[in-house]
């Protein structure tokens, strides 16, 4: 059973579409205690990272106990960038720093929001990526994730330079596109997520 957070900062329709699509379980709740009890978290993301780190507050303690137990983790869009330590966007609000490092606006000369298709490359192993490279996959934000350790980046696109666009590391993964937007390469993401080893 997937376990899809509700913390009102999320597009839930369009995840919870992704995993019904390759006939997996779902369930999405805001019960705290649900959600400790869940073998697999997704963390969804819309909007701005202020607001979600406001909204997410109630939710910090099963969320560190869930990655600290090695349950499979993943964090969608704005879900991965709340993984980092801080972000730009929104200055003195803590991230849930899983993921240390920052959160940048995208370079300059390029258009904002990224929006649209790009082409993955994959730099790193990762489980959630097993079977995946060069496929297309649907980006939209403005602002992208620096790791302090490069050795977690999992996969970038080109956008004005390389831009990250997952991170990986032990059990707990993020994307910056939208596997559940993104057909049938992403649906392969979602499946390789719902494999994983508990």
């Amino acid at each position: 059973m997937i376990t899809i957070i509700d913390y009102k900062s999320g597009n839930l329709k369009s995840i919870s579409n992704g995993f019904k699509k390759i006939g997996v379980d779902y369930q999405i709740t805001d019960d705290k205690q649900v959600i400790a009890d869940s073998d697999y978290l997704v963390l969804p993301g819309v909007g701005a990272f202020g607001s979600a780190m406001e909204n997410l507050k109630s939710f910090e303690d099963v969320i560190y106990e869930h990655v600290e137990s090695d349950k499979p983790f993943l964090g969608i869009c704005l879900g991965q960038q709340v993984l980092m330590s801080s972000s730009d966007e929104s200055p003195g609000v803590k991230g849930l720093d899983l993921f240390k490092g920052h959160v940048e606006l995208l370079g300059e000369g390029v258009k904002i929001p990224h929006m649209g298709w790009n082409k993955l490359k994959v730099v790193n192993d990762s489980s959630i990526l097993e079977g995946i490279d060069g496929e297309y996959f649907y980006f939209v934000h403005s602002y992208h994730v620096v790791p302090d350790n490069e050795e977690i980046i999992a996969g970038t696109c080109e956008y004005g330079g390389d831009v990250v666009a997952s991170l990986s590391q032990n059990n707990l993964f993020a994307t910056q596109f939208h596997p559940e937007k993104s057909g049938i390469a992403g649906l392969k993401i979602l499946k390789n997520f719902t494999n994983l080893e508990i």
